[in-house]
C-alpha cells in the first residue's frame, strides 16, 4: 500500500531520528515469525555475475535520475537507474541471495536497491537485516527493508527490537515494519496495533522527521487492517492533527491520515476485498513489484 504521494516512485521519507524511543508499554507482543512451513524453491531466473550486473546498471543509469535520488537523500556512490528498471532487472534474476549480498557491499545505491529485490528471504540474516537498515539512505528504500523483513523468519522478532532500539535509523524502520505486518501479518493481535497507535499519539509530534513519517505511514496502514482498527486509526488521526514532515527539496507532501484510509477502504472495497489489508495480502510484495 502507498502511504505517500511524492515525484518518484521510492520517494517517501527515510532517514535519521535523534528522538529516544518510547518506553515500552507491557502488553499483547508480536509473536516471532515462525519460520514457514517449507516454502517452494523460487523458480530459477538469470544468473548474473557482481560484475555484469554492475556494468547493466551503470549503463542504465542517468544523471537527471541521479539528481532526482539525491534530492530524496541517496547518496554516492550511484548511477541513477530508475526503479522501472530495476524491476525488469528483478523480473529476469528472481532471487540471488549471494549477488545481493555481495551487490550491497558495493555501497552504490543502485545495487542496493537492486540488492533488496533479489534478497531470498528465507536466507536473509537478522543481523544482515540490522546492517541493511541501517545503512540505506533513500527515503522509500525503507519499505524494501521492512518488506523483506516481514517476509523473512525474523520479522515478529525485528519489529520488536527495532521499535525499542535506541538507534533512531532503527526505529523509523521499525515503523515502517509495523505498517508492513499490520496488512502481511494476520497473526499479530489486534490489542498490539492498538497500544502503538496509542504511542503514536503520544509522540509523534515530538521525534524527528524520518519517525514522524514512518509512523504516519505505519498509522494510515494499521487503519487499513480491519474496521476495529480504521475506526481506531481514524479517531487517533482526528484527535494527532495536522502531520509536518520536512521533505526537504522536493515535490513530496505527507499525506492526511483520515482521508487516506478512507480512500484506500473505499478502493479496495470496490475491488471486492474485505479490507486493504486483505487486497494487500492477495499481491506480489512491494519489494518486487514496486
Amino acid at each position: 500500500m502507498a502511504t505517500a504521494r511524492h515525484t518518484t516512485k521510492s520517494a517517501k521519507s527515510s532517514g535519521r531520528s535523534s528522538a529516544k524511543a518510547a518506553p515500552k508499554k507491557a502488553a499483547a507482543r508480536p509473536a516471532a515469525k515462525a519460520p514457514a512451513k517449507a516454502a517452494a524453491k523460487p523458480a530459477a531466473g538469470e544468473r548474473m555475475t557482481l560484475a555484469q550486473a554492475m556494468r547493466e546498471l551503470e549503463a542504465a543509469g542517468s544523471p537527471k535520475t541521479r539528481q532526482t535520488y539525491a534530492r530524496h537523500g541517496a547518496e554516492e556512490p550511484m548511477f541513477g537507474v530508475a526503479f522501472g528498471t530495476l524491476f525488469k532487472m528483478q523480473k529476469r534474476v528472481r532471487v540471488d541471495h549471494d549477488l545481493a549480498l555481495a551487490l550491497w557491499d558495493t555501497g552504490n545505491f543502485d545495487a542496493r536497491c537492486f540488492a533488496m529485490k533479489i534478497a531470498d528471504p528465507a536466507r536473509i540474516t537478522p543481523e544482515t537485516l540490522d546492517r541493511w537498515a541501517r545503512e540505506h539512505r533513500m527515503r522509500g528504500v525503507n519499505l524494501y527493508v521492512a518488506s523483506l523483513a516481514s517476509e523473512s523468519p525474523h520479522g515478529g522478532k525485528k519489529l520488536r527490537e527495532w521499535l525499542a532500539s535506541s538507534d533512531p535509523a532503527l526505529r523509523a524502520m521499525g515503523w515502517c515494519l509495523a505498517g508492513v505486518m499490520s496488512a502481511r501479518d494476520e497473526s499479530i493481535p489486534d490489542a498490539w496495533f492498538m497500544d502503538r497507535l496509542e504511542q503514536m499519539e503520544k509522540t509523534i509530534h515530538s521525534v524527528t522527521d524520518a519517525e514522524r513519517s514512518a509512523m504516519n505511514g505505519a498509522l494510515i496502514q494499521i487503519g487499513c487492517r480491519n474496521q476495529a482498527l480504521r475506526k481506531a486509526a481514524i479517531a487517533t488521526s482526528k484527535r494527532i492533527g495536522k502531520v509536518q514532515v520536512d521533505h526537504g527539496d522536493t515535490a513530496c507532501k505527507t499525506p492526511d491520515a483520515t482521508p487516506y484510509i478512507e480512500k484506500t477502504w473505499a478502493h479496495s472495497t470496490k475491488m471486492g476485498f474485505e479490507s486493504p489489508a486483505a487486497h494487500e495480502r492477495s499481491r506480489e510484495s512491494m519489494r518486487t513489484r514496486c
